[in-house]
């Protein structure tokens, strides 16, 4: 036999191999392929936009007038441009907030951009917005919420029937909508008007508007709330979760939501949504407390590379522009990732595991250093806990470990550990950590390695693994720096807060600070009283509330309607979110 016949029926049995060795069956509940493209996203653009954004509220009343919103000069494709530049791949807008104001025309709302004088009632920011991202290539998404503090509807049962037509207006005017973003605030606060929210009609109207739109809520149906506004995803992160028949605005565990649940019953991954300034809303005096680069690239770890999507939020201004330090911000935020994921330190090595589908080349171990994400590296169906080296023709050095699972055919690896091997010819352990996902980047020390290894300790299913690459980051510093806020008190939920001016003086508002990420819990309603001599006292406000604290546990701000004169201020909380107590780290006045 000559020798091109050997090499030919060699070819051809290594061909016949990878036909009959089949790819692995799916494994546990599965993304939809918009699940899988919305994941590929990985950041995306928040935007709150509306009456706060001038009356300096988190949450609106409903009371403001539609005049309120006059936006000097409204430029969506600034916004666009922006995000663009920073890597977002689509913008939600906050298109109708818990006030009920809404930034389009909406044909069943009295309280809209129509009735402003903002462009003589003409005005239309999803128009502009839409018109924007498609311009820019961005996906384009909406904010609606079903809590409405104006529509006089809210709290009967005719008022369900109202928000399907808000939702057919806003998804049927404005072209493809990649995601509709769900609060599921339902009445809070001392008015007390509640509403039974018809979830299957309001899911049933997305989905007819808009088929492969993902819904946003806590639980989903297309992706959860991540349990927290601080921008962390869980060290385990499942994309599955329990929903069982929770509806969205159900109190669901923080924790679950934060890591979601192994061999969870439907695909509900986490969707971090953070904001870049302290707030939700734009604010002049929050202008120097714009997140920090160290600070962004932290949330990215803990989103992105925790196998989440980032949802950043960029609040616009009273122009309707993206303030120039947030975009700033964002543009060193951009061209730090940039830097560090520029090289794959991995490019060139050799690839090999202890164990290949069927000795397949179709699942072979060097797929994992190639970019196709359509191709990986998948071992035989009883083998869980594989291992597979990358070896290099020299040193190299890194800190960060990439790694991804191919999540079409389901989430499956439960625990992994990375090792390397060091110039002196010895293996050690520099990483031990559980779920895998669509993406995970492990911070790791500064390593200098002559290989790397993988190992998976713990996987439901034979593991199926699309990528592996190594980069060094010179800007984070892995260090948790002491925050002065972290500091103050934890009293009793029936212990007023007392503040002593020193003297009688004008004061225009106070501020309360709970302790940093609210131990202790926060303050959510209260009493406010002031007096000149600490014995008659003078309520100012009555069952008031902080809003969003308990999502959000930063200072709080409020402005009285006129200045008064005081010494003393008392804080008498009525409700708290703590176990009967509260914490405090600032009362003051302004």
């Amino acid at each position: 036999m000559r020798l091109n016949e050997i090499i030919s029926i060699a070819g051809t049995a290594v061909l016949i191999t990878a036909c009959v060795t089949e790819a692995p069956a799916p494994y546990g509940a599965l993304p939809t392929p918009a699940q899988v493209e919305w994941q590929k996203m990985e950041t995306n653009m928040f935007v709150h936009f509306g009456p706060n954004t001038f009356t300096s509220a988190e949450w609106g009343d409903g009371t403001e007038s539609a005049d309120i919103f006059a936006p000097s000069d409204l430029d969506c494709r600034q916004w666009a441009a922006t995000a663009k530049a920073a890597g977002m791949k689509g913008i939600i807008i906050t298109a109708k907030h818990h006030d009920g104001f809404c930034l389009w025309p909406n044909p069943v709302s009295s309280h809209t951009v129509a009735q402003s004088s903002w462009k003589d009632g003409k005005g239309d920011v999803l128009a502009e917005l839409s018109v924007a991202c498609r311009e820019y290539g961005l996906g384009f998404g909406v904010y609606i919420s079903p809590w409405d503090r104006n529509d006089p509807h809210y709290g009967t049962p005719e008022y369900n029937d109202v928000f399907r037509v808000t939702l057919e207006s806003a998804l049927g005017s404005y072209g493809t909508v990649f995601e509709q973003w769900f609060d599921g605030a339902c009445g809070e606060g001392p008015n007390g008007k509640r509403q039974v929210y018809d979830w299957q009609l309001f899911n049933s109207t997305v989905y007819k508007m808009q088929p492969d739109a993902i819904i946003f809520s806590n639980v989903g149906p297309g992706c959860r709330w991540v349990g927290n506004e601080s921008g962390s995803a869980g060290r385990t992160c499942w994309g599955t979760l329990n929903v069982g028949d929770i509806t969205p605005g159900t109190h669901i565990d923080c924790e679950i939501l934060n890591t979601g649940d192994m061999n969870g019953e439907r695909w509900v991954a986490a969707e971090t949504d953070v904001s870049i300034r302290p707030g939700w809303f734009w604010r002049e005096s929050e202008n120097q407390r714009v997140k920090s680069l160290q600070e962004l690239l932290k949330i990215y770890y803990e989103s992105v590379g925790r196998n989440s999507l980032l949802l950043l939020n960029v609040p616009a201004d009273k122009r309707g522009h993206m303030h120039e330090i947030d975009s700033t911000r964002l543009m060193e935020f951009r061209a730090a990732v940039d830097e560090i994921f520029a090289e794959d330190l991995a490019e060139g090595a050799l690839a090999e595991a202890d164990n290949v589908r069927g000795n397949s080349w179709r699942f072979s171990a060097s797929n994992l250093l190639d970019d196709d994400y359509d191709s990986y590296w998948a071992t035989d169906d009883d083998v869980l806990t594989p291992s597979v080296t990358i070896s290099f023709d020299g040193v190299r050095r890194f800190n960060r470990v990439m790694l991804q699972e191919y999540i079409p055919l389901g989430q499956r690896v439960s625990g992994f550990s990375i090792d390397a091997l060091g110039t002196d010819g010895t293996w050690q352990e520099i990483a031990r950590e559980t779920t895998i996902g669509y993406k995970r980047i492990v911070l790791v020390p500064d390593t200098e390695a002559t290989a790397v290894r993988l190992r998976v300790t713990g996987s439901l299913a034979c593991p199926v693994l699309n990528r592996l690459a190594l980069y060094q980051d010179n800007v984070y510093v892995d260090m948790e720096t002491a925050n002065p806020a972290a500091e103050g008190d934890v009293k009793p939920a029936d212990e007023p807060l007392l503040a002593d001016l020193g003297e009688g003086r004008e004061i225009s508002g106070f501020a309360y600070t709970p302790i940093y990420k609210g131990r202790g819990g926060c303050i959510v309603t209260y009493d406010l009283f002031v007096s000149m001599d600490g014995e008659r006292w003078e309520k100012v406000y009555g069952e008031k509330m902080f809003d969003n604290i308990v999502n959000n546990p930063i200072r709080q701000e409020v402005d009285f309607s006129e200045p008064v004169k005081a010494r003393y201020l008392k804080l008498v909380p009525l409700r708290t979110s703590g176990d009967g107590t509260y914490g405090v780290s600032a009362f003051e006045s302004r």
